[in-house]
């Protein structure tokens, strides 16, 4: 007869302190303090004294400062490389061509923040005043926070653990003077991993009015999507709708469209109609999509003939449709 081992329940990694122990079950676990991981523990006379289980003090510090913002919505993908951040950068700078409507761009992509760089602003830094650190902004109706902000050089590695991720996370949804916003766009890494756990903690008092997902046409990329998609369910986070990048590639001279990356299990439209979520648009490959990125332009103003454009604008105006604006 063969053994089966009983899973345990996977900790909350907002609540695993960075001192803690290798199987540390969280500070907000039934069994923190009492579980054999926690002998030798600093933190387990007060873990075992339930203190711990608490309310986290700093909910209410996110909910005062995220009340003057209308909307929240989360740019998710499984996979890295899909167009992630590209995708928050157009749908800022297109949220924000409507010159009274005033849009955040929050970048969460803690180990690989390239909105700095996709906006024009690598150079910028980060200002405090008594009200709280400022956004840099693009435009007068575009504000952006990022660790790239803040780093000595573009080319130094952030290599930090979950709890330094999720302290800055932290400070940039409770210490950052947004203002008054109509939309506010978090960016994130790509996976379910401890950002993703962090903004959902963080603003489940404050509430995210749905995630955008983004994938490639290819099967590879498409497993790692569904995991986001069911990702999104389990924590109870509305999917506003799936939007297929690199969807063929459109030949800067002639316009003609063909196919690069083949959807071999039929792709993101077909992924979507399996999960049971919208279909919100597929854009084209464009190569200057990526030379727009890296001069910092928006793509949206310099090239509103190409296809991707249209894709883009179409795509964007279906979010505003989902989310009832």
């Amino acid at each position: 007869m063969i053994a089966l081992q009983q899973s345990l329940p996977v900790p909350n990694t907002l609540s695993v302190p960075s001192n803690a122990p290798e199987h540390c079950p969280g500070t907000e676990s039934e069994l923190a303090g009492k579980a054999d991981a926690c002998a030798g523990c600093a933190n387990q006379e007060i873990c075992a004294s339930g203190q711990t289980r608490g309310p986290d003090p700093a909910l209410p510090l996110v909910r005062a400062r995220m009340a003057s913002v209308k909307r929240k919505i989360l740019v998710l993908s499984g996979k890295g490389g899909v167009g992630k951040s590209t995708f928050t950068a157009q749908l800022g700078w297109a949220f924000a061509a409507d010159e009274q409507t005033q849009t955040g761009i929050m970048d969460v992509d803690i180990c690989g923040p390239s909105i700095p760089t996709i906006l024009g602003i690598a150079s910028e830094q980060v200002h405090a005043s008594s009200s709280g650190w400022s956004p840099v902004y693009v435009q007068d109706n575009l504000g952006v926070m990022s660790v790239g902000f803040m780093l000595p050089s573009s080319r130094d590695a952030i290599m930090w653990r979950g709890p330094k991720k999720n302290g800055l996370i932290l400070q940039f949804l409770k210490d950052v003077d947004w203002g008054t916003l109509d939309y506010l766009v978090v960016d994130t890494p790509p996976g379910t991993s401890d950002e993703h756990l962090s903004i959902v903690q963080y603003l489940k008092e404050s509430g995210i009015d749905g995630a955008v997902v983004i994938t490639t046409p290819q099967e590879v990329a498409l497993q790692d999507v569904r995991r986001e998609i069911d990702f999104c369910r389990k924590v109870g986070i509305r999917v506003l709708g799936l939007v297929e990048n690199m969807s063929g590639f459109v030949c800067p001279s002639c316009k003609t469209e063909s196919q690069i990356f083949k959807p071999s299990t039929g792709g993101g439209r077909k992924l979507a109609r399996d999960m049971g979520v919208a279909f919100l648009g597929a854009v084209p490959l464009d190569p200057r999509i990526g030379k727009s990125a890296d001069y910092g332009v928006s793509f949206l103003d310099e090239y509103p003939d190409s296809p991707a454009t249209t894709a883009y604008l179409d795509i964007i105006e279906k979010i505003k449709q989902q989310l009832g604006d």
